[in-house]
């Protein structure tokens, strides 16, 4: 494997590093609100917790209060220019408790008790940093997120699996990439090879979807949005159909990226990586209020990197930048503008390896996972993508808030490649294909809301409705054809390639509306989660190679009910169904146009948040189908029916937990059943869908030190089993399973001298023991597990 130091200096760097540092100079630190002084507040009809958070969100004040306390108690409609006490006071009024407030510190308790031991232990949580399911969280554990239900839900609430992957923990693991963010979630299979131009990540044996900030990254072929995880607050999954809020997708669930955006809270960090395969990294993070009211916010998050890879002779290089700026005139109003732009110039390879000499044996040994199977002077990946949109949100009055989303984006794809196709009898001549696709594509994506939040009698209401619509615009290019064979023993990489013929020739354009209807109702503490929805979908391709047209219209109504129980333990047991659809191309015999594949998930769980503690455990089973699957035709050859179904089922368990201030740590273990439960292949009925691994489990530790001796010092460390799986659907050949190891040293300068405040050092290896591994296969070849990698990070927080 080559370590040779890039030829690409990061020049690029110092400049956006200045220019960060000069706009950092003009952001004015501001010092908080009077807790105690009047506050324009603006707090909707909801649940009593909820509306606590929202009062010290709004007012700035710290809360201390028990969440079994005011479990399943609801708080009325407040809104006004008011203190912190009059305010209170309308809030809990006829709800058995009070509140006490002492120096800007809220302690609410039962009426009658004592101030001074009405809790015996409490949560405290800083009104001015409560958390956002938009924004950052505490530590590994996450308490709200509105993934599932596009509304400001606790997690422990939501009758469905929800893994969140806060910012604090992709720091800890150094994750380069986002499936590699989820090496640690319960129930996430990821590719963790080297090949990294798409992120291959699947959940409950199907493929996720991807969104970012709720809206789709629709996609083509290879024009695919890549999202840098450094420029990412939380990365969210959403487990089982979940059409009913995002349209099509596909039934194993939602990969839901989270960006950093323009907040009042002042943000200054850089950051510079060195590590293996000559990794030069830097990166940057600068925001926060522009205006002494605060109405006004800025942020720009920026990375520039410059790598080779474990392939010998093949390059990554990145710049990713996004800006955006929020307007917040008032407590009710909220505007954020956001933008991206990403470009790969060189963007890493394929390198599918033999069979033969990785995951079967050859008699001239074993290929090592460095061996590059391509041609240098023909290969080529560049990506450009960049994206405009905005995040509005504005509260009409104590009942109603709309909110829009929207973004338009756009790719750009460049890619030549010579491919691996096999090794021909002699074990050591590889035949290769010559492969290239341009492609352009342009999406819009626009969602808007209504949510109202009112009563009928017992009931609490919060009644979501909407309308979104998405659109593409692809062009796509692709040539195919046969390339020189690769002798693996004398490798010649000076062969000429030819440019081969048009395979494919086409311009598609997709749209789908689709209006939904939400209602989460909370009764005393049962909690009703049920949705509808109808879809319209249309794809439009003409495909200039074939010289036809073809226009496919679909449509579907979706559904989801959920039903928790939460007992004033933290312990809340659920039962939930849901349904998704996702349009199929192509024709059967007849000339009819597929219908969608629909999908249908079963869910049963528990979930427990210990009182007075920050920690979630879950566990969830389910049974997930997939209908309308395509299968060989038995009557027609060369055309498929869709009387096909996969069928899975499965248990998940997890655990995350910030244990004070010194321990975090993560785990999880789930076991998937998944098997094709019809189809007119004999041969493979009953089987395992390949690539997907029937059990898999992880922990991460982080611990921090506090003794005087090591104080300032914190190491991690986690270990990750990946289960067996199949190549192909026929269950003949099985990838063996792997454990791996990572680990981590961190050590923060400000203990040894004030004025090093802020400057912290890291130091991250992933496989730690180097283990060699499968990491996927196809029907021509397997590609390995990363192998060890070292990063080195300085980091300056200011």
């Amino acid at each position: 494997m080559s370590f040779r130091d890039s030829s690409f200096p990061l020049r690029p760097l110092p400049l956006a590093l200045a220019a960060c540092l000069a706009l950092a100079a003009v952001l004015p630190a501001h010092a908080q609100p009077s807790a105690g002084a009047p506050a324009q507040v603006a707090i909707g009809a909801q649940p009593l917790s909820q509306a606590l958070t929202e009062l010290a969100r709004q007012t700035g004040v710290t809360l201390v209060v028990s969440p079994a306390l005011v479990a399943g108690r609801t708080a009325p409609a407040v809104s006004g220019r008011l203190t912190p006490r009059q305010a209170l006071d309308r809030l809990l009024a006829g709800s058995g408790l009070v509140a006490d407030i002492d120096r800007g510190a809220v302690t609410v308790r039962r009426e009658g008790e004592a101030g001074t031991s009405a809790l015996p232990a409490v949560t405290v949580t800083a009104g001015a940093e409560q958390e956002s399911p938009w924004g950052p969280a505490t530590g590994f554990v996450a308490r709200r997120s509105a993934t599932a239900t596009k509304t400001d839900t606790p997690i422990l609430e939501t009758s469905q699996s929800v893994a969140v992957i806060t910012r604090e923990e992709m720091d800890a693991q150094q994750a380069q990439t986002v499936r590699a963010t989820l090496r640690f979630a319960p129930g996430v299979s990821i590719s963790d090879d080297a090949d990294n131009r798409l992120d291959t990540i699947s959940s409950r044996g199907f493929a996720l979807d991807q969104y970012l900030d709720g809206l789709k990254t629709i996609a083509g072929t290879w024009s695919v949005t890549k999202v840098e995880p450094y420029l990412l607050e939380r990365v969210e999954v959403l487990k089982g159909p979940s059409s009913v809020l995002y349209g099509q997708a596909s039934p194993g669930g939602v990969l839901n990226l989270v960006s950093k955006r323009a907040s009042p809270e002042t943000v200054r960090e850089v950051q510079l990586q060195y590590g293996s395969n000559a990794f030069k990294e830097g990166a940057f993070d600068i925001g926060g209020a522009i205006d002494a009211d605060k109405t006004l916010s800025a942020r720009i998050a920026g990375v520039v990197r410059d790598s080779e890879t474990e392939v010998n002779d093949l390059k990554e290089r990145r710049i990713a930048i996004a800006p955006s700026l929020t307007w917040q005139p008032d407590a009710r109003t909220k505007v954020t503008l956001m933008a991206d732009y990403l470009r790969d110039p060189s963007g890493g390879f394929w390198n599918l390896l033999p069979y033969q000499g990785t995951l079967l044996p050859n008699p001239y040994g074993r290929i090592d996972r460095s061996f590059y199977t391509g041609q240098s002077s023909f290969e080529h990946f560049a990506r450009t993508q960049y994206s405009l949109g905005w995040a509005a949100e504005h509260q009409v009055d104590d009942h109603l808030t709309v909110r829009q989303n929207l973004r338009y984006r756009h790719l750009d794809i460049d890619y030549r490649s010579v491919q691996g196709l096999g090794l021909q009898a002699d074990y050591r001549t590889m035949n290769r294909q010559a492969y290239t696709a341009n492609e352009q594509l342009d999406t819009l994506t626009l969602d808007t809301q209504a949510e109202w939040r009112f009563r009928t009698g017992a009931l609490a209401h919060k009644l979501l409705t909407g309308i979104d619509y998405q659109h593409l615009d692809w062009d796509n290019l692709t040539r195919f054809g046969n390339a020189p064979t690769l002798d693996i023993l004398a490798p010649n990489y000076n062969q000429a390639i030819a440019l081969p013929g048009i395979f494919q020739n086409a311009h598609q354009k997709q749209s789908q509306i689709g209006l939904y209807a939400q209602d989460e109702i909370a009764w005393d503490r049962l909690r009703l989660q049920l949705g509808v929805r109808k879809d319209w979908a249309r794809t439009d391709t003409d495909n200039y190679v074939a010289r036809s047209v073809t226009r496919q219209r679909d449509d579907a109504f979706t559904g989801r009910a959920g039903l928790l129980y939460l007992f004033d333990s933290g312990v809340a047991p659920y039962v939930s169904y849901a349904t998704s659809f996702q349009p199929q191309a192509g024709t059967g015999f007849d000339g009819n146009a597929f219908l969608p594949t629909k999908g249908k998930q079963t869910e049963v769980g528990l979930k427990y948040q210990p009182t007075n503690t920050d920690m979630l455990f879950t566990a969830a089973a389910y049974d997930l189908r997939q209908s309308n699957v395509g299968t060989p035709d038995p009557l027609h050859a060369n055309f498929t029916v869709q009387t096909g179904e996969v069928r899975s089922r499965g248990i998940e368990l997890s655990a995350v937990a910030n244990l004070g201030e010194q321990l975090k740590l993560r785990a999880s273990y789930s076991h998937l059943d998944n098997e094709i439960s019809q189809t007119t292949t004999t041969s493979t009925l009953g089987n395992r869908l390949a690539g997907t691994p029937a059990e898999q489990a992880s922990l991460w530790a982080d611990y921090a030190f506090r003794g005087e001796a090591l104080k300032g010092l914190s190491i991690g460390g986690g270990v990750r089993r990946i289960g067996s799986a199949y190549t192909t659907n026929a269950n003949t050949q099985l990838i063996p399973g792997a454990t791996v190891f990572d680990a981590a040293v961190r050590y923060d300068f400000g203990v040894l001298d004030p004025s090093l405040r802020g400057l912290k050092a890291a130091l991250n290896v992933s496989n730690l023991f180097d283990k060699e591994y499968i990491s996927i296969c196809s029907a021509i070849g397997c590609r390995y597990g990363l192998g060890r990698a070292v990063y080195a990070t300085l980091k300056y927080n200011w």
